[in-house]
């Protein structure tokens, strides 16, 4: 994987749906692991974000303290956990990341998920430092008719839209495995996957470099 891209993105921001069609290419690219946080601050404009939650929009402010800012903004996406951009500038997106990898900050520790029966094995190589195991989950697909708000009349696309973030372990440098039933997948009938992120901390509430990620996709596509 060459990054993880982390849009923060709403269904009641009329700039958003450039930025969700820019995933979905990377999402079909299959270059980085791309994450579509649903923020739920743009619901007083009239239309509830049917994928949002308070815990994405709690993301984003953590991401705003790592990176010295006062406020958020959407289309807004965060590069390695490093570093942001506007979520609908796919060759700002690419640049930075590539100069990431170039300067020694793209995803340096190798990490591989799979599903293998009833389990999803995840392992982790040998690395420098130590990080939180961060697991991801996301439904593949939605397709989403906005009927108010500054979308309205809209039938949206949205890719990899995050429903739940679950921290099951931590590495600290040397080569590790984790293992998670596979039944963490069913929810959506085959729409689900998962994406691992190997993440620092800058502090308990806070976090930081994103050193290592994988993506595993439920149904017979199996890891990505």
């Amino acid at each position: 994987m060459k990054g993880v891209v982390e849009l923060f993105t709403s269904q009641g921001c009329s700039s958003c749906p450039p930025a969700d069609a820019a995933l979905k290419k990377l999402v079909d690219e299959g270059e980085v692991v791309a994450l579509a946080y649903h923020v739920d601050y743009w619901n007083y404009l009239g239309w509830a974000d049917t994928l949002a939650s308070k815990e994405n929009t709690e993301r984003q402010y953590a991401y705003a303290r790592m990176l010295g800012r006062y406020g958020v903004y959407t289309p807004q996406a965060i590069l390695n956990g490093r570093d942001h951009a506007n979520g609908a500038d796919l060759p700002a997106i690419r640049n930075r990341l590539a100069l990431m990898d170039e300067k020694g900050k793209g995803l340096s520790v190798p990490v591989d998920a799979s599903i293998g029966g009833d389990e999803i094995s995840i392992k982790v190589g040998a690395g420098k430092g130590r990080a939180n195991v961060v697991v991801v989950y996301f439904d593949r697909a939605r397709v989403v008719k906005v009927e108010k708000g500054e979308n309205s009349g809209k039938e949206i696309a949205y890719w990899h839209a995050v429903r739940d973030i679950q921290t099951i372990g931590m590495w600290e440098g040397k080569p590790a495995e984790f293992t998670l039933p596979a039944s963490v997948l069913i929810e959506g009938q085959g729409n689900s996957g998962c994406a691992v992120l190997l993440q620092s901390m800058k502090d308990k509430e806070t976090p930081g470099a994103i050193i290592g990620a994988a993506t595993v996709l439920a149904g017979p596509q199996g890891k990505l």
